[in-house]
């Protein structure tokens, strides 16, 4: 693979700029294309990539029209169709997935990777950020921008230690090669790629039988995978409250939460403070702990640091404002875009703010998703005490005939529910009566927070 040139298509995907980020502190020459500008584009634009929005054939800088000195890189979710994919097809150029990409760096690096239907933007932002405040250091490739740096991508030339997010979109993961994989859920998803949750399964058997000898296999306990790994690799469990690797001693303060972290030989950290304390992150932390332990590069006094300090990733639980209550409101804006993980922010959100009235504003993502989970959706929305949902967020997708909100939205029971546009969501909100406010979705949504965040505090 040349790098003196390198082409992104799909150049604004959260991935993909991790990768550009990557190339650009090599010194090499940097442009892509992606459909829509962002604060994300922006950034990158400013930072050195040359970015265009048009799709045509014509907007390929002259720099990155020669395949013997540029490498394509590709996304998945980008069509096939799209003239600058055609153009480079044809004319001389073998693109390759991002995923390839970071497989090359996974074969030159001690790989940790992250998988899981969800959790791993979490659990590799916290094992990044551990290595990170470390003397060992890392390379990271993640899925969500990290609010201790502001990027996604962290650099330490010095390091031999990678950190992946590893996905399994289009089994993008099978590119890898990890020392240390993590498996945090394998919940059924993307079915408009695997079909069946037994091919889902089998996907995941796959990646943990990609791992080196000698290497580690780290997994949720109760999983419905079953895990095909090549000889010399150690597999161990973890949960929050069993495992090989889990929480003693979890301690629930008011805003709080402190835990020991324990192994097989015992208590290897004592007192881990969570910087976002919420119950999900014990199971997170847990797996990001153990993941570390494995590489052998657990330091306990910068590890209980570093879990105090751990922000979390942008868009994953995530709080806007904070208003005191009663009489206050407060916003909090979550990525949860399966039905698990919506179950299980909206829990979050009940466990920390008890007796307090919660409304989720929900923007489905895909139209195969919404077809494939609707009734799981419309359960999980139920648990909230009003709901508001927007029209699906497409991403990648045609419209499917006769799936929309509304297969979620009849299904709600048990609430108040009410359908609105993303245009109106700040005036629906307005004249909401709640105290806690749940944004989630994988979508735009995130996009209204500005506004709506200053509505609210200005009421």
């Amino acid at each position: 693979m040349t790098t003196e040139n390198i082409y992104f298509i799909g150049a604004g995907g959260i991935g993909m700029a991790a990768l550009e980020r990557y190339f650009l502190s090599k010194g090499c020459n940097v442009a892509g294309y992606d459909r829509t500008p962002s604060a994300l584009t922006d950034a990158l634009a400013k930072e050195g990539v040359a970015i265009t929005f048009g799709g045509e054939a014509d907007e390929i800088p002259a720099s990155h029209r020669d395949p013997s000195t540029t490498t394509v890189v590709y996304t998945p979710a980008v069509p096939a169709e799209l003239p600058i994919f055609e153009w480079f097809r044809a004319n001389g150029f073998n693109p390759v997935k991002r995923a390839a990409v970071l497989g090359a760096v996974t074969r030159t690096s001690r790989g940790l990777c992250f998988a899981g239907t969800h959790g791993k933007t979490t659990t590799s932002s916290m094992a990044a950020h551990l290595l990170h405040s470390s003397s060992h250091g890392c390379n990271a490739f993640l899925g969500g921008v990290l609010r201790n740096y502001g990027t996604n991508f962290l650099l330490d030339p010095e390091s031999d230690l990678s950190v992946i997010e590893a996905d399994e979109y289009d089994r993008s993961f099978h590119h890898l090669t990890p020392e240390v994989a993590v498996v945090t859920s394998t919940d059924p998803d993307h079915l408009d790629i695997y079909g069946t949750e037994e091919a889902y399964l089998e996907s995941f058997a796959h990646f943990t039988g990609l791992i080196r000898p000698g290497g580690h296999l780290l997994i949720h306990e109760g999983l419905k995978l079953k895990p095909r790994v090549q000889p010399g690799v150690t597999v161990s469990t973890y949960s929050a409250a069993s495992g090989t690797f889990h929480a003693e001693r979890i301690r629930r303060g008011e805003g709080t939460i402190v835990f020991d972290f324990a192994g097989p030989e015992g208590v290897l950290v004592k007192d881990v403070e969570l910087g976002v304390p919420v119950d999900i992150n014990i199971d997170n932390a847990v797996a990001a702990l153990g993941a570390v332990t494995l590489a052998g590069c657990l330091d306990p006094e910068s590890a209980r640091e570093a879990m105090r300090t751990f922000k979390g990733a942008k868009r994953r639980f995530e709080a806007h404002l904070r208003e005191p209550l009663p009489g206050g409101h407060v916003i909090i804006d979550d990525y949860a875009h399966h039905p698990d993980e919506l179950r299980a922010s909206i829990s979050s959100v009940k466990a920390l703010y008890p007796g307090r009235r919660l409304t989720v504003a929900f923007q489905p993502h895909l139209y195969s998703r919404t077809r494939d989970f609707a009734p799981q959706f419309a359960e999980a929305l139920s648990l909230a005490d009003d709901v508001v949902l927007l029209p699906i967020y497409p991403a990648r997708e045609e419209p499917i005939e006769g799936v929309s909100s509304s297969l979620i939205f009849d299904a709600i029971a048990g609430c108040e529910k009410t359908m609105t546009t993303k245009d109106n969501l700040t005036e629906t909100i307005k004249n909401r009566n709640f105290e806690v406010l749940l944004t989630a979705g994988a979508g735009d949504i995130a996009d209204c927070l500005p506004e709506l965040t200053e509505t609210i505090r200005a009421k």
